[in-house]
């Protein structure tokens, strides 16, 4: 006969194997990689990430080792060669990694403020120079991020393209490559280049915005530099937000408590989110790879400008 206590067992018992199957990939990964693109410098990466690596070392029982690549490309080659688990992409680097055979699969991005999800490439140049409109500009130093960030390089020359200006190479004095937008802002401040291109979503949810905020950037006196002393002389079409990506030949259910991990975030740990985002964000949107189609085409019309200047 089967009893009440009899049906209890059965399901305790299912219960428990099927958290134990889930768990299964854990004895495989013990340790997760987490790899992030370098919009900041390496110390203001580790404040803004450890927190998160925490909560998500906790959420899932395996700890999770916050990776600070060099340069966008080096998560790119790291999620090919498996050593990095989940990356924090742009855009345009999401899409060379898919471009170039790398296994990897988005499955979130961020919220903004006000419910959207994207985002602007900018050319900002200081408040006090002349310069009004980018065709101001011919003949003096453009800053750029990374030959792979999506608003620091790639959604730039698009724009510039627009304006008829095909080569940016010769119409500008000088293209410099500064690393991070961390450093695209510093090399407008200190006058190293005329004008910079960079990530801006609000006033107050940006690289310079965020720069501003932790007393980075200084006028020739020593005085802290004001919102006020920079000005945006163009902008982008919105930008789908960055994803968040895993290798795909991790295990489904690691797939799956890594997505869960992240989207619980802002109410089991909102102190990290928080810290995460400046407080700018409202979540983590669900998302899939084919999400970023759009900048796939964006690479190869700019592969394409490039190959036309070197022919």
């Amino acid at each position: 006969m089967i009893t009440r206590r009899l049906v209890l067992a059965g399901a305790a018992a299912l219960a428990f194997t099927t958290s134990a199957s889930a768990d299964d990939w854990k004895a495989k990964y013990s340790e997760l990689t987490f790899a992030v693109i370098p919009a900041e410098n390496a110390s203001g990466v580790t404040e803004r990430w450890a927190p998160f690596m925490s909560y998500l070392s906790k959420e899932l029982g395996v700890k999770v080792t916050l990776r600070i690549a060099n340069d966008y490309a080096a998560v790119i080659e790291g999620q090919r060669a498996g050593n990095i688990h989940i990356a924090s992409y742009g855009s345009a680097s999401f899409a060379r990694a898919r471009l170039t055979g790398v296994k990897t699969d988005a499955f979130a991005n961020d919220i903004n403020a006000d419910g959207s999800t994207g985002y602007y490439s900018v050319f900002f140049v200081k408040a006090s120079s002349p310069y009004k409109s980018i065709d101001q500009l011919k003949g003096k130093n453009l800053g750029l991020v990374d030959p792979n960030s999506t608003s620091g390089n790639n959604v730039p020359r698009f724009e510039l393209d627009k304006m008829g200006i095909a080569d940016a190479d010769t119409y500008f004095s000088k293209v410099v490559f500064t690393g991070s937008h961390e450093n695209a802002i510093l090399a407008l401040a200190q006058g190293t280049v005329d004008v910079a291109a960079n990530q801006w979503t609000s006033d107050d949810d940006s690289t310079l915005a965020q720069m501003l905020t932790k007393g980075m950037l200084k006028n020739a006196d020593g005085s802290p530099m004001k919102k006020d002393d920079f000005r945006i002389i163009h902008k982008s079409a919105p930008i789908i937000n960055g994803p968040y990506a895993y290798n795909s030949d991790l295990p489904e259910e690691a797939k799956a408590a890594i997505a869960k991990a992240f989207f619980d975030a802002p109410a089991k740990d909102k102190a990290a989110f928080d810290r995460l985002q400046d407080g700018q964000k409202k979540g983590f949107h669900p998302a899939t790879t084919k999400d970023w189609d759009g900048t796939i085409e964006l690479i190869k019309f700019v592969d394409a400008l490039r190959k036309k200047k070197a022919s």
